[in-house]
């Protein structure tokens, strides 16, 4: 099993979503990940799909993509030659006592603190998706009440990419 991520660009219009994600469930795949942004061009809209599979589920679903009437353009961003990343906000619950703590951590991380209350932080932290979870797994001596985390997307590295 290999995690692979999907770059597609796609006709900026209503109900390409749900055939992109109905062809996923109609053959029974998983979406790992699933980002959808406007580019250059507002026709036209960039979609970062991340699934999990062999290589030949990961391969069917690509053709599969590929044959889809609002795909453009489809390519798989291989890790060695892609920058990809994650958004993702989380609020701790933490008293003044636990505050320089939370910050001290996120400093490290090079996150930044949105929001402070009397009882809680909110951080914001982007990077890879490892990055973001070895740092949930250090707030684990902490209260954390709510994580919303953005979906993975990425460009190809240098000059190859798909027209936008």
């Amino acid at each position: 099993m290999r995690r692979a991520v999907f770059s597609l660009l796609v006709e900026n219009s209503s109900g390409v979503l749900s055939r992109v994600s109905g062809l996923f469930s109609r053959r029974g795949y998983n979406i790992d990940s699933l980002t959808v942004g406007e580019t250059l061009d507002p026709k036209v809209s960039r979609m970062t799909v991340v699934a999990t599979g062999d290589d030949g589920v990961l391969e069917q679903i690509e053709k599969q993509l590929a044959k889809l009437i609002d795909v453009k353009e489809i390519t798989e961003l291989p890790a060695d030659e892609s920058v990809c990343r994650e958004l993702i906000l989380i609020k701790v619950k933490c008293d003044v006592t636990q505050r320089s703590d939370v910050v001290a951590l996120a400093n490290i991380f090079h996150a930044r603190i949105l929001d402070v209350a009397p009882d809680s932080v909110i951080i914001e932290l982007t990077g890879e998706m490892n990055k973001l979870g070895a740092f949930v797994e250090l707030l684990n001596g902490f209260e954390v009440t709510e994580i919303a985390r953005t979906g993975l997307t990425g460009l190809s590295r240098g000059f190859a990419d798909l027209n936008n």
